[in-house]
């Protein structure tokens, strides 16, 4: 089993789940971890668990740990992986940010589940809620 961290500058990496070695992936939480999505380790291929069928969301090319969103037309670059283990998000006209781990490191696909399940989803800002008083 893998565990999968979030980098936090100037503090400890904060432990967001793991992968198991089939290729599913568990959120960390309080009691029994939350099964949230599989990687298909053959293909490279990553599904979000849901009610009814899962749904694709992505895949890793096993060449070279590129991971890419699943969309309507071309698939959409986000980040990469490494064979270390470091996890890279894709910046516009920069480098790859690094933004988190995989320890141990088993394959791409693991680390790519990681990536695309746990770590980038825990970057993007919350909602903010509407205020209903607001014009």
């Amino acid at each position: 089993m893998s565990e999968v961290y979030l980098a936090i500058p100037g503090a400890p990496d904060k432990l967001l789940g793991h992968v198991d070695h089939t290729g599913k992936v568990y959120r960390s939480q309080v009691g029994p971890d939350n099964e949230i999505g599989h990687v298909n380790l053959e293909t490279g291929r990553i599904y979000e668990q849901r009610f009814g069928p899962d749904k694709r969301v992505g895949r890793v090319d096993l060449g070279s740990g590129k991971v890419y969103t699943t969309r309507l037309g071309p698939d959409d670059y986000v980040g990469q992986v490494g064979a270390d283990g470091k996890m890279h998000r894709a910046q516009t006209l920069a480098a790859d940010d690094y933004v988190g781990k995989i320890d141990p490191f088993l394959s791409y696909p693991h680390a790519a589940g990681g990536l695309l399940l746990l770590v980038l989803p825990a970057l993007q800002p919350a909602e903010a809620p509407q205020d209903a008083e607001t014009p």
